[in-house]
């Protein structure tokens, strides 16, 4: 199992395996917990059990990279209230992306009381070594072995009580999306112990000494502990440093790189991956993995021409259901809401008073016949898809076409963010190391089509023109991005590194979190869109009444001709800033007839501005928090101009 330890004697190298020690008589005193923090690497399902102990406050999904900041929860630990923390996932307390670098910097902050480590059992070798940097930090930790059913799937049984004797932490069993073992970890927090760190090989020991020795001299260095500040420096860490301590570092790291050959940063990594792995074998035996319809199923949808057939399926299928099923709900709904509109346009009478109650009641029914039927069965198939494991392989699929138009492999998680939210697709450039990915990739992630603006054409494009209209212009948005994205990485040059997506296994989703989920997303338009709706739509009637609509669409006319839209166009466009379902609402408000009034050519003219122009407000705040606000007023112009451009020659190649 694993590659043989580093040169040298010591625990690693001519040593049997790690025996148990024995246990210790003396009960371990309780650590007065006030607030833990989750760590992990990432898709181990720290978000899962997050939001199985605190209820449901994170967007979880079955593929890497979901969580980028930290997410704040509360939690009650033998009769006391306790802060949780669920960090981004980390293969590396040394990571340097800014995600991982929220993890590292909160570790080090001396605010957490206490760390559950948060493994996949099936990876346990490999999650070690995250154990072995966190036993450099003394922090209080427990050992949450997570997703038993995966590794008992692929033959792999574990020795619980061997392994904690041998960290000398607690160590738990539970399977978060079940909710098992989650009384167990929580009684195990009061118990939690520093991991017990086993020693380098003496000339990695010598070198980490020296280091220490000199860091007295250097307060800010002894936080949260000498050796984990050593170990980072002798890994190559930056830092300033004083002349002494610059010195005792430069010394140790060429001392132990003229003894081993190799830079101090990888021998530190080759030691830990060599401790880790005789911990693995110290405590596990792997059987014979099973064979089933999962590893087939891959064979196919993995498959390097088979994939994407399939994957124009999926979406093609997706479409279909959610077009049947919000056509469905609306016919349903529409007769009621229309029965409601006609009372109360009775009710209020006429003047601009009850133009604008009747306007804000139209909204208010639009978005609950309009834009809800179409929104809430999205959601629900993207969670779907999310949680069985299916969109990290279409993460897979993707990497080859990320790295054709120059982008690191990593972009593609923003960009399947994008679907659902736009805004958690920007915050989620923080996983690329290089700035020059991170500018390029949220310049493009502001053209997928989020859930916002699916409603736009699977309500205007898909119910009137037809699904496989809609799924046409989905394939011509991607190509869009192509396109966009080779030129960009043309005008900014670069190279990132390869793809290191985890591909987990297929899961049965959970009717719970598949709720949980969708009411995350569905919760910004109940209880902001609607709301706007419902104003926007009367403050429309009013203006129409007091005859001011007139005038705003005559000044926005230079937008709406040239793509050959009605003038009333003008201000559904401009609200539709706020929340992009907003323009289709506020469309089928503002045209006399509706949006029936429409050419089929005008629907897809409209949709293609609209998938393309300003991002919401929401996106516009997070590109300017991660991008500056000269580069996020770059992007919009530039958006804004592409989607001008595409929605004139959509309209001459449709012969208007």
């Amino acid at each position: 199992m694993g590659r043989p330890g580093p040169r040298g004697g010591g625990w690693l190298s001519g040593c049997p395996r790690p025996r148990p020690r024995p246990p210790d008589p003396r009960p371990a005193p309780a650590v007065n917990v006030r607030r833990i923090a989750l760590v992990g690497q990432p898709n181990s399902g720290k978000s899962t059990l997050f939001n199985a102990i605190v209820g449901y406050r994170a967007v979880t999904a079955n593929f890497p990279g979901t969580t980028v900041e930290a997410i704040r929860g509360q939690a009650n630990v033998g009769g006391h209230r306790v802060e949780v923390v669920d960090l981004p996932g980390t293969y590396s307390l040394l990571a340097d992306d800014l995600a991982e670098r929220v993890t590292r910097e909160f570790l080090l902050s001396g605010e957490v009381d206490a760390v559950v480590q948060v493994v996949d059992a099936s990876l346990l070798g490999r999650s070690l070594e995250l154990t072995l940097e966190l036993a450099e930090l003394g922090i209080p930790t427990v050992l949450c072995l997570n997703m038993m059913d995966e590794a008992e799937h692929k033959g792999i049984a574990i020795d619980r009580e061997a392994l904690s004797s041998l960290l000398g932490i607690p160590v738990v069993t539970t399977i978060a999306s079940r909710g098992q073992g989650l009384v167990e970890l929580l009684a195990a927090l009061p118990q939690a112990r520093p991991v017990q760190r086993p020693p380098y090989t003496p000339d990695v020991e010598r070198a980490l000494a020296r280091i220490v020795e000199a860091i007295p001299g250097n307060p800010d260095l002894q936080r949260p502990s000498p050796i984990h500040r050593a170990a980072q420096l002798l890994a190559g860490a930056d830092a300033v440093l004083d002349p002494a301590m610059a010195q005792a570092v430069g010394d140790a790291r060429a001392e132990l790189g003229r003894g081993r050959g190799e830079d101090p940063g990888v021998i530190l990594a080759d030691e830990r991956h060599a401790q880790a792995m005789r911990l693995f074998e110290a405590v596990a035996q792997v059987g014979q993995p099973r064979i089933g319809w999962r590893e087939r199923l891959d064979d196919v949808l993995m498959h390097p021409f088979l994939g994407y057939p399939v994957l124009v399926l999926v979406l093609l299928g997706m479409f279909a259901l959610v077009f049947w099923a919000g056509g469905t709900v609306e016919e349903a709904l529409s007769p009621w809401l229309t029965g409601v509109s006609e009372w109360l346009t009775r009710a209020v009478g006429r003047g601009p008073l009850a133009a604008f109650l009747a306007g804000a009641w139209e909204g208010l029914a639009a978005g609950i016949a309009i834009v809800l039927p179409y929104l809430i069965p999205f959601l629900l198939l993207l969670a779907f898809l999310e949680d069985v494991g299916y969109m990290s392989r279409v993460g897979y699929l993707l990497d080859g076409f990320m790295h054709r138009i120059g982008l690191h492999g990593k972009s593609v998680i923003p960009f399947l963010l994008g679907y659902g939210c736009t805004v958690p697709a920007v915050l989620a450039t923080r996983i690329l190391d290089d700035e020059r990915d991170r500018l390029v990739t949220a310049a493009l992630a502001v053209m997928v089509p989020c859930a916002g603006r699916t409603i736009v054409i699977m309500g205007l494009v898909g119910r009137y023109v037809g699904p496989a209209a809609a799924l046409l212009l989905y394939l011509g948005n991607i190509l869009v991005i192509a396109l966009a994205g080779w030129a960009l990485t043309k005008v900014l040059p670069g190279a990132g590194p390869g793809l290191i997506l985890e591909i987990p296994p297929y899961r049965r989703p959970r009717g719970r979190n598949l709720l949980g989920k969708t009411w995350l997303r569905l919760r910004g338009f109940v209880m902001l869109a609607l709301p706007l709706l419902a104003v926007s739509s009367a403050f429309l009637a009013l203006a129409e009444a007091l005859g001011w609509a007139r005038w705003l669409n005559a000044s926005l006319r230079f937008v709406t001709w040239p793509m050959g839209l009605p003038a009333e166009a003008g201000v559904p466009l401009v609200l539709g800033v706020l929340r992009k379902e907003l323009s289709l609402v506020m469309l089928e408000q503002a045209l006399p007839g509706g949006v029936e009034a429409l050419s089929w050519v005008q629907m897809i003219v409209f949709s293609v501005f609209v998938m393309f122009y300003v991002p919401c407000l929401a996106t516009v705040g997070a590109l300017g928090r991660e991008l500056g606000w000269r580069r996020t007023g770059i992007v919009v112009l530039g958006t804004t101009g592409l989607g001008l451009v595409l929605a004139l020659l959509a309209r001459v190649a449709l012969g208007t």
